[in-house]
């Protein structure tokens, strides 16, 4: 499996670049794009521009920034190669794009790639579904450089949960004069340090709480579930795959 990185010369792009040269999943890193640092990784080429990105590739994995979405979009669909977007933060128009692309290239976007958070997705959804009548809460910490809040993670948690409690609310950040209601889902962003990722839903009633955690330890959980993201796509139609794709396959 040849890949290309977008964003190679970042933090995560450089992870993602290690297990790609140590064959991890089958991967082969044949180059990389980087607009801001378009350096030579290691004798890897890596292009500046991303109508230069090489040649000759199964899957393009981004781990850059989300105003680079529709450049992406237009080199995917213009080489037909499977897209694996790994970043967070898109528009409400990126988004758009991002579906419709789908419907004539294969395309994997997930809020996160840690196997362990796709198994706190379901459980959380369980809980809520079992506990109709619990308050949910939702934390999420991350390290002091992260732009977007709150993190694309708990978003993604929230709208999961909201699957099985169609009337929920969310409230980011919350603040101000008033008594919580019912159907509000609290999400609350901490930025400290370096801390590289902890998301935690706290589902509570008057007799009992139930908290439910995922702690990553290194960036590199990210990376590997974005390679296996990537395997997993190769050869795929095109469409729309979620981490909930991968799990149930």
């Amino acid at each position: 499996m040849k890949i290309i990185i977008s964003g190679i010369n970042g933090h995560m792009g450089r992870e993602l670049a290690a297990l790609a040269k140590q064959n991890v999943r089958g991967a082969e890193l044949i180059g990389g794009i980087d607009l801001m640092d378009a350096a030579e990784q290691d004798g890897v080429p890596v292009a500046g521009r991303f109508e230069d990105a090489p040649q000759g590739a199964d899957c393009l994995i981004d781990f850059s920034h989300h105003s680079c979405t529709a450049e992406l979009l237009k080199l995917a669909e213009e080489r037909q190669l499977p897209l694996v977007l790994a970043t967070t933060g898109q528009t409400p128009e990126e988004r758009e794009a991002i579906l419709d692309a789908s419907g004539r290239i294969p395309l994997f976007f997930a809020a996160n790639y840690s196997l362990g958070v796709a198994l706190l997705t379901e459980m959380a959804k369980m809980t809520a579904r079992l506990m109709p009548d619990a308050e949910i809460e939702i934390v999420e910490k991350h390290h002091d450089r992260k732009a977007d809040a709150p993190s694309g993670t708990a978003l993604a948690l929230a709208e999961a949960i909201k699957e099985v409690r169609p009337g929920a609310v969310f409230n980011c950040g919350r603040s101000g004069y008033g008594k919580r209601t019912k159907e509000e889902i609290g999400i609350h962003a901490i930025r400290m340090g370096n801390i590289v990722g902890e998301h935690e839903v706290i589902v509570g009633t008057a007799n009992q709480t139930i908290t439910l955690k995922h702690e990553a330890h290194s960036r590199a959980l990210f990376a590997e579930g974005a390679l296996a993201a990537a395997e997993f796509l190769t050869g795929k139609p095109a469409g729309l795959y979620t981490m909930e794709s991968l799990v149930n396959s």
